[in-house]
């Protein structure tokens, strides 16, 4: 049994990143950034456990890509850290960040044959630009530029975290602890991603692939005397409205479940079940909007999507333009990629005796392309 954890840091919000998505959601090819790293770091070595660190609502979504270990990060590194260092049980523990994702392989074994040298493994690089402090310039040649991963002896790091101190990587949290550190020769293309322009000097990374994602959603809800009527968005002008835990707009509840279907994430009932008392009576717009910052997180751009409403009443004919205008506004994509459809049930079951509307969804995403540096 392998005496080794890995563990992936990537719980941070990317402030920094200035583009949509998050970094650790860009897409490689087919693959968000997080599993392509989680994935390369598998085939290099036997790990007894992969730990993935993340946050909670992220932590769902990642479960539905792979079957690695999961844990909700904290409000630092260093809490992120401690959190995922209560599910090792190894004697080692190697830790690095999702960011720096561009793995040297020879970099990482000489780490690996490490181990028994130190309490904390650590590649280094020297520093060959001139180095002031304040207007004084130092010495360069004691300097050394720290990357991850790190590999530390489990129960030192452990302890050596439990200080108030805010440490911000492994070896500087074992050796305030009394523990000993050696430096491996690092890496140059072990390059950590953290704004834009770093998306150059990362070759792993590669394009996304062109591939359309289709989603498909319906809901039904029966009618209720007396409340008001949401569809799309709209408020229609009729004396009765949805029976539902929400607003009950229908088609925007489709939609939410054509864009997670499309996305592979699950349905409405998992973000926003109906058992929750903080969606009673909810707008369902803006859950809607909740959903569409979700999917572009993740790094998924919206393509078209296009509703059939089934009706037998209310007519819907001088709301279709308010509606489509009112969804693209929402989904932030131009008009003429929203198309609404109205029909009726031609009086046949209960949407045909009036008793409620259906209705169906369709979503198209793609892979958004970081390459253009929108």
């Amino acid at each position: 049994m392998s005496d080794l954890t890995l563990i992936l840091l990537g719980a941070g919000k990317a402030t920094r990143f200035g583009l949509e998505p998050k970094k650790q959601w860009l897409y490689s090819a087919d693959k968000p950034l997080w599993l392509q790293v989680a994935d390369h770091f598998s085939s290099l070595y036997h790990f007894h456990k992969v730990i993935v660190v993340s946050s909670a609502k992220e932590i769902k979504l990642m479960q539905n890509f792979a079957d690695y270990h999961y844990v909700e990060g904290g409000n630092s590194r260093q809490a992120s850290l401690s959190n995922a260092l209560q599910k090792v049980t190894t004697p080692f523990v190697l830790v690095s960040d999702i960011a720096r994702c561009c793995l040297d392989e020879a970099m990482i074994g000489r780490v690996l044959d490490a181990r028994e040298k130190a309490d904390c493994v650590v590649p280094v690089l020297p520093v060959i630009d001139t180095l002031y402090i304040g207007h004084k310039p130092i010495d360069r040649s004691s300097a050394t530029r720290i990357q991850t991963p790190q590999l530390s002896r489990t129960e030192l790091l452990r302890q050596a975290l439990l200080s108030d101190h805010e440490y911000t990587d492994e070896s500087s949290a074992i050796t305030a602890n009394g523990g000993s550190v050696f430096f491996v020769e690092g890496s140059e293309s072990a390059h950590k991603l953290t704004t834009i322009d770093d998306l150059d000097k990362l070759p792993c990374l590669k394009k996304p692939v062109s591939r359309t994602l289709t989603g498909f959603g319906i809901d039904i809800h029966p009618f209720e005397e007396g409340k008001k009527m949401m569809l799309c968005g709209i408020e229609i002008d009729v004396p009765y409205g949805f029976k539902a835990h929400s607003d009950g707009d229908v088609a925007i509840h489709a939609l939410i479940d054509a864009l997670l279907g499309a996305a592979g994430f699950g349905d409405i009932g998992e973000f926003y079940p109906d058992t929750d008392k903080q969606y009673a009576g909810a707008d369902s717009g803006e859950l809607l909007a909740e959903t569409v910052r979700t999917v572009r997180d993740c790094g998924l751009s919206i393509g078209n999507v296009d509703l059939t409403i089934i009706a037998q009443v209310p007519k819907l004919l001088p709301y279709k333009e308010k509606m489509r205008h009112k969804i693209a506004e929402l989904l932030g994509i131009r008009s003429n990629f929203v198309n609404i459809k109205a029909t009726t049930a031609e009086k046949l079951g209960f949407l045909g005796r009036e008793e409620g509307v259906a209705v169906e969804a369709v979503a198209n995403l793609t892979y958004f392309d970081w390459t253009q540096k929108q």
